[in-house]
């Protein structure tokens, strides 16, 4: 899954491509939301770990890996 998730007073949201589904994905954020917890974290598809402040989350965008693209378009 590639997941984006935007940061209250980041300039930039922060991306990464996890290997949990989007339930898992959702159920970690609702938990974190409806708990008061101060941080909720997401795995990355090479093992990294991603801590988020829970109460500075603008949104997140959850949506299916792309393969990357390579060569030219046509115009």
């Amino acid at each position: 899954m590639e997941v984006r998730v935007g940061v209250k007073g980041a300039l930039r949201e922060l991306s990464i491509d996890s290997t949990q589904t989007a339930e898992e994905i959702e159920k970690a954020v609702e938990e974190a939301l409806k708990s008061g917890s101060v941080t909720f974290t997401l795995s990355d598809d090479k093992g990294k770990k991603l801590v988020i402040p829970a109460d500075k989350l603008a949104y997140i965008e959850i949506a299916e890996a792309e393969g990357r693209r390579v060569g030219f378009g046509a115009v």
